[in-house]
C-alpha cells in the first residue's frame, strides 16, 4: 500500500498539540500551586477568607491543569499512533483531543487522520 502524506501530517501536528497542551497544564498546575501557598500564607496571617479564597482558586486551576495535561498525553500517544499508522481509532482519537489542546492544529489532524484511514493497519 501506498504511504502517503497524510498520517504523517497529522501525527506531526497531534504530537505538537499534545505537547502545547502538556505544556499548558503543567504551567496551570504550577499556578495553582502558588496560589495555594499564598492561600496556606493568608491563613497563617489571619486573613481566613482570603484562605479560603485563594485555596479554592488554586484547587480549581490544578484541576484544568490536570485535566489539560491528561489531554495532552492522549493526544500525543494518538499523534505516535499516526505515525506508525497502527490502531487508528486511537490515532483519530488523539486528533480529536488534540483539537481541545490547540483547535486550528486538532481540526487538521482530524481531516488528515480520517483521509488517511485505509494506510492504518
Amino acid at each position: 500500500m501506498e504511504r502517503t502524506w497524510k498520517p504523517t501530517t497529522a501525527g506531526i501536528l497531534t504530537i505538537i498539540a499534545g505537547a502545547a497542551g502538556i505544556g499548558a497544564g503543567v504551567f496551570t498546575a504550577f499556578i495553582a500551586g502558588l496560589l495555594g501557598l499564598g492561600g496556606a500564607v493568608a491563613g497563617a496571617l489571619g486573613e481566613i477568607p482570603i484562605s479560603g479564597a485563594l485555596g479554592g482558586l488554586g484547587g480549581i486551576l490544578g484541576m484544568a491543569g490536570g485535566a489539560s495535561i491528561g489531554l495532552g498525553i492522549v493526544a500525543l500517544i494518538g499523534g505516535i499512533f499516526a505515525l506508525r499508522r497502527r490502531i487508528w481509532g486511537l490515532a483519530l482519537a488523539g486528533a480529536i483531543l488534540a483539537t481541545i489542546c490547540i483547535q486550528p492544529l486538532g481540526i487538521l489532524a482530524i481531516i488528515f487522520v480520517s483521509m488517511g484511514k485505509r494506510e492504518f493497519a
